[in-house]
């Protein structure tokens, strides 16, 4: 099949051997399961257990709230014996709401209702039990797939792209499960392309992952699903570049792929929609790479939702050496973890413990205006432009040279021989542009709040101006009243 011509990308070392051929094993329960009521885009779930309560594992403790959301659900059957506050998997290292589990031991399964033919379900059917389960992209966006589902079929979407590509070095999980549950993945390919209607299925592979690109063909063979080969190339993962790489469609920007007949979803995530629609089981756990030069045996985990990353590292056999970095995620897009103690949530797709070796880290130079950065970068943008009007505060001039468009991928900094964090002046800038957005929403309330304060003054004023002026017409006229009856009785 012809694949078509990408814009930048890199090539960095994938040092995925060490996991890549280890099979898929269940992590043993935790002592405590720490459950995130926010591990998607959009509002929080609510909790609708309460401390002391009993569950059982799929069991919804936490509902969606508004349009975009996802519902949270018990990992396993245990008691409930806290919902406050807890370290969050987050850059910050700052706490969110949390729920703490204590598991029984017994796995129990809450009762789900199983179709007795998953393919004959409607669409609406389809979206309705994904939104249901809670399933998020499993790739990292973590939008709820349902309200993709629902958005892709109002937009006429004609072409679905299972992505398969998993670029970031270290990570294997995506890998792994396209080994070892191949059958189940092309399910729910076919279940999701009924949802929204999509004549076409595709899947999308890297050239370094053949055992997996063998495993989908032999799944897919006479269901209707292609399977292609793609270079493996960064950011091969990124939705966009893995559309322009098989169909040569470029999404808009600030668009989205539905504009132009398209929705991808992850391999995971198609899993996890096979597990929902044919078992009954929402998303409660999910495959975690766990890698990294500390670690004494990679290999990938399927982790309940909640765990934390220390039970992670202890199931690896702890580390060689003491680790320089730990990330949650990929080491290009990947965040730093301030400790151990945060959990897995659906997002989750590794935990690398890396040495200082691994790391590399290097003082930064001038910069020599070689322009590699621009060749590398996968939306076709000027980061060493963009960069120079960041550190002049300059923002707006950013933002005109598409800082928008940035998808934060790290190649322009992979690249740079400068050893410039290109890629930190973009995530500094955005979260500096978030932060004055916010500041801006702050202002127009308290001016709302103010204008609505100073009305209702005024009216309260006006009705107590309008209510003296009828108490003194009152008196008035019961002085006139008075003085006309004196006068006839004189006249009398």
């Amino acid at each position: 099949m012809k694949l078509f011509k990408l814009r930048g990308g890199i090539h960095p070392e994938g040092r995925k051997a060490s996991s890549a051929d280890r099979a898929i094993r269940a992590l043993p329960l935790p002592p405590r399961l720490y459950v995130p009521l926010q591990q998607h885009v959009g509002a929080p779930a609510k909790p609708v257990v309460q401390v002391g309560d009993t569950v059982l594992a799929g069991q919804l403790i936490g509902a969606g709230q508004g349009n975009i959301s996802a519902p949270v659900h018990a990992p396993t059957s245990g008691r409930v014996v806290a919902i406050g506050d807890h370290p969050a998997p987050h850059p910050s290292g700052l706490s969110a709401a949390t729920m703490t589990i204590v598991p029984d031991g017994e796995a129990r399964w809450f009762e789900h209702d199983v179709p007795a033919d998953p393919f004959a379900l409607t669409p609406d059917d389809i979206a309705a039990r994904v939104g249901a389960a809670g399933i998020v992209g499993l790739g990292g966006a973590t939008f709820p797939s349902a309200v993709k589902l629902k958005l892709s079929r109002k937009s006429g979407v004609d072409t679905l792209i299972i992505n398969g590509g998993e670029c970031e070095p270290y990570l294997t999980c995506d890998d792994r499960i396209m080994r070892e549950r191949a059958a189940e993945i092309v399910a729910g390919i076919r279940l999701i392309q009924i949802a929204v209607g999509a004549r076409h299925a595709l899947v999308g592979i890297e050239d370094n992952k053949p055992e997996a690109l063998a495993a989908m063909r032999a799944a897919a063979a006479g269901t209707g699903v292609e399977i292609r080969m793609v270079p493996a190339m960064y950011p091969m993962g990124w939705d966009k570049q893995m559309i322009q790489a098989l169909l040569g469609r470029e999404v808009p920007a600030e668009g989205r792929s539905a504009d132009i007949g398209v929705l991808v979803h992850n391999v995971a995530t198609a899993w996890a929609v096979q597990q929902t629609i044919c078992l009954g089981r929402p998303l409660v756990s999910r495959i975690v790479t766990v890698s990294g030069g500390a670690i004494a045996q990679p290999c990938n985990l399927e982790v309940p939702i909640g765990t934390p990353v220390q039970a992670l590292f202890d199931a690896c056999g702890g580390f060689v050496s003491t680790p320089a970095r730990l990330v949650l995620g990929g080491p290009m897009m990947g965040h730093q973890l301030t400790h151990t103690s945060v959990p897995v949530v659906k997002g989750s797709s590794g935990v690398l413990a890396l040495t200082q070796a691994e790391i590399g880290l290097t003082r930064p130079a001038p910069c020599i205006r070689c322009a590699t950065c621009v060749r590398a970068c996968p939306v076709g943008l000027l980061p060493l432009e963009m960069a120079a009007r960041i550190r002049n505060d300059d923002l707006a001039g950013a933002v005109a040279l598409g800082l928008k468009d940035c998808i934060g991928c790290g190649s322009c900094s992979y690249v740079c021989p400068s050893s410039i964090p290109l890629v930190h002046y973009f995530n500094y800038a955005k979260g500096e542009l978030m932060a004055q957005a916010r500041s801006k929403l702050k202002q127009e309330a308290t001016k709302k709040l103010a204008d609505e304060r100073n009305a209702r003054m005024e009216r309260i004023a006006r009705e107590r101006e309008e209510a003296a002026a009828a108490r003194k017409a009152a008196k008035a006229a019961r002085e006139a009243a008075a003085k006309v009856a004196a006068a006839t009785e004189a006249t009398a």
